[in-house]
């Protein structure tokens, strides 16, 4: 008897445990995003110590710089939390498959709204990514357009 059990509990394992992978791929996602968040303040603190030793005309970019970045960072966070929930929605359908299939209970349409609520946040988190990446180019225009400037002066 006990030997059936396990026969009939591997698949169910099986079953449960295949959305782990979509984890692995978004703490992978969440690792490189959360580099960038500490690039964001690591940033921030350089600009911050350039400001006072700055002319007017620089000080003027490096706000306009420290303003880029600060609406960065909140890209960042939003793209972050919506990867944590992702995780999150990922662990409840986890748990659900498991429950679902040991006690034979049918509840295909929560799994399923589960498995859109996963992708709709890894979908959310992604494009604000891509939103986070534009505005470093913003930044870094910014920063370039001063550089170009200071070098047409010499």
């Amino acid at each position: 008897m006990d030997t059936l059990l396990l026969k009939d509990l591997i698949p169910i394992l099986q079953t449960a445990v295949g959305p782990v992978i979509l984890i692995s791929g978004i703490g992978l996602l969440i690792l490189s995003m959360t580099n960038r968040y500490t690039r964001i303040f690591e940033r921030t603190h350089h600009i911050v110590t350039k400001l006072p030793a700055a002319t007017a005309e620089e000080r003027k970019n490096l706000i306009a710089q420290l303003r880029v970045i600060l609406k960065q960072a909140y890209v960042v966070r939003a793209a972050l939390a919506l990867a944590v929930l992702s995780v999150f929605w990922t662990a409840v359908l986890i748990i659900s498959l498991f429950i679902s299939v040991v006690f034979q209970l049918g509840f295909p349409i929560w799994i399923a709204t589960l498995f859109i609520l996963t992708l709709s946040c890894l979908i959310g988190s992604l494009i604000m990514f891509i939103v986070d990446i534009n505005m470093s180019l913003s930044s870094l225009k910014i920063e370039v357009g001063l550089h170009r400037e200071k070098e047409e002066e010499k």
